[in-house]
């Protein structure tokens, strides 16, 4: 009977084990993003992790978020194709892209643009736009006020980084690029 135990728990180890090395663990990539108008008090920064494969655009799937934004926790993705709360039919795509794809500058955001909510209850969706004026925009829905103020948007990919902003007490002060270079005045 002891043989019997074994042999069924030893069979259903390999059959486990088996069944794990088929599936392939999940590839992702992490970003540091931030945005920031200084003018209208908006300072967020964060981490997204992607999918590890862009699509035929150049735009890479983003599957979670991690941040702050003005002191607040960020505390989730919004669902893509879905609105942030207040801002319907306008739907998020959650897609981010390289400023340059195959040597072509590009936005790095849709025009439907990425969503997410905070810790105080309030809902964000920075996207891009070509309409006049052409440039990253914030949509934001917070105590049943609306706004749409002009940001600047950085994100950069950071292969095999894992997330640097799950502190919550991180302050945001990020107020260039994240790949910046000094300026020499000449």
């Amino acid at each position: 009977m002891k043989n019997l135990a074994l042999l069924s728990s030893t069979a259903l180890a390999i059959t486990s084990g088996l069944g794990f090395g088929i599936m392939q663990s999940a590839s992702a990539l992490s970003w540091d993003w931030n945005y920031y108008d200084s003018g209208a008090g908006i300072d967020a920064c964060g981490t997204f992790t992607t999918k590890d494969t862009p699509n035929s655009s150049g735009f890479y799937q983003i599957t979670g978020i991690t941040g702050i934004r003005n002191g607040e926790t960020i505390t989730g993705l919004q669902l893509t194709g879905t609105a942030i709360p207040g801002n319907e039919p306008y739907i998020v795509d959650n897609l981010i892209s390289p400023s340059i794809v195959k040597g072509v500058p590009q936005p790095q955001l849709t025009d439907n643009g990425f969503g997410y909510s905070t810790s105080g209850g309030h809902y964000y969706n920075p996207f891009f736009t070509l309409s006049s004026p052409a440039g990253y925009y914030e949509v934001s829905y917070t105590n049943q006020q609306y706004s749409q103020p002009p940001i600047t948007f950085y994100a950069i990919p950071m292969p095999g980084r894992s997330d640097i902003f799950r502190n919550s007490s991180l302050k945001c002060d990020l107020h260039k690029p994240l790949h910046h270079k000094k300026r020499v005045s000449s």
